[in-house]
């Protein structure tokens, strides 16, 4: 097969081809929805079908009505189909899988209610554990409507809550027997059920995808009786067992613990004699702690009133008072020596005046002479070369200025 092609009609088309020659084929919708395997490119088919004409092209093809893998057959082939896809989705994983409990109160079987299968695993479960519930939810196990009667049953038995453990099982059959345990339906159910499941379809050689999805497989139904529910006795014996040695750990545990609480009495026995040696020992040393406390403090009132005594013998109170009666002596004395030096500084500035106004310029323009300045830079002329003809200087006198323009110059001081 090549070319497979899948429209939204549900009509399947193909080529059929072998090393020499090929034709084109069609699988309409009513043959394509029976089919139990998927097809794909590169399967190789046994078919049978009639040869008709495609008038749009005038081409032969085959309108198929049946197709089986060659070598394989089509539940066989549908079988690793949807096992292949089922783990790709981790369903088979085994992580997922639960322990099953240890001492269930009831189990559910979801089987046949008729023959031998039943009867087996409720004798093997009453044999085990006499007082053990069992809930029957009666199925069809292969045929028509078998698939939708299996997943009821597990999805009843998850809703009412009255089963610890299910149990899903038939007796042996060829493969189109226990088809209806390799549904992807009833595999599914089996994955999304809240209780442990054991599964136990045919005989050990049976292997179905019921298998692969339930917490545990059983080889067989009765095995897997034997592998939900312990045996009471054997229960109840390793009860009794445990239940002595319980008691007798606790009978050493108790002897020891007497043991140990006799030696902590004697311990406390001692203890408390070194608990009243150390009271005697702290009172003793409260004792001379209050003594020298005592001690301290008058040693420190000594001091307090000997430091108080040398302060007021050291007080500037009566320093204060003894020179207050000095002040106004004092203060004449003071008044005295500074007038007379006042008139001493008085003299001495007098006469440096004196001398300063023998020195002053003003003193020898007062006698006639004169200061001649030049204009307009006002530098004392000395000689009278300094100035020219026509220039304008400046007199200064004794008592105001004078402005003068040169008329003659005249070197000779004689002249």
């Amino acid at each position: 097969m090549s070319n497979l092609r899948a429209p939204g009609s549900g009509h399947l088309y193909c080529t059929l081809k072998d090393d020499t020659c090929q034709i084109r084929a069609v699988i309409f919708r009513s043959t394509a929805s029976r089919l139990r395997f998927a097809l794909e490119d590169g399967l190789c088919l046994v078919t049978r079908g009639k040869v008709t004409v495609y008038e749009p092209r005038g081409e032969y093809q085959i309108v198929l009505e049946y197709a089986e893998p060659k070598g394989l057959g089509a539940l066989q082939l549908a079988f690793e189909q949807l096992k292949q896809r089922l783990t790709a989705e981790g369903l088979f994983d085994p992580a997922r899988k639960r322990p099953l409990p240890y001492l269930p109160r009831t189990v559910g079987l979801v089987t046949s209610p008729t023959g031998s299968v039943v009867r087996d695993m409720i004798t093997v479960l009453h044999r085990r554990c006499p007082n053990l519930g069992i809930l029957v939810v009666p199925v069809a196990v292969q045929g028509e409507g078998s698939v939708e009667q299996i997943v009821e049953g597990i999805q009843a038995l998850n809703d009412l809550e009255l089963a610890d453990v299910i149990i899903v099982g038939r007796g042996g059959g060829s493969l189109e027997d226990l088809w209806s345990f390799n549904d992807e339906r009833v595999v599914r159910a089996i994955a999304a059920s809240r209780l442990p499941i054991v599964s136990a379809v045919g005989h050990e050689t049976d292997v179905t995808l019921a298998d692969f999805a339930a917490d545990m497989r059983a080889p067989t139904p009765s095995a897997a009786a034997e592998a939900a529910v312990p045996v009471l006795s054997e229960v109840l014996n390793r009860l009794g067992e445990l239940d002595n040695r319980c008691r007798q750990a606790m009978v050493r545990r108790c002897a020891d613990e007497r043991r140990r609480l006799a030696l902590c009495f004697a311990h406390l026995a001692r203890l408390r004699f070194t608990l009243l040696a150390a009271a005697q020992h702290v009172d003793g040393a409260v004792l001379q702690m209050a003594q020298a406390l005592r001690n301290l403090v008058k040693r420190r009132r000594e001091q307090v009133h000997a430091a108080t005594h040398g302060l007021i013998a050291a007080s500037p109170q009566a320093r204060v008072h003894h020179g207050l009666t000095f002040m106004p002596h004092l203060f004449a004395r003071l008044c005295k020596v500074m007038g007379h030096q006042l008139d001493r500084r008085r003299r001495e500035v007098e006469a440096c005046m004196d001398h300063l106004h023998h020195l002053s310029p003003l003193a020898i323009l007062s006698r006639g002479y004169s200061i001649v300045e030049s204009l307009p830079d006002r530098r004392v002329i000395h000689e009278a070369r300094q100035v020219e003809i026509g220039q304008d200087v400046l007199a200064r006198l004794a008592q105001g200025q004078l402005r003068c323009t040169v008329r003659e110059t005249i070197s000779d001081p004689s002249v």
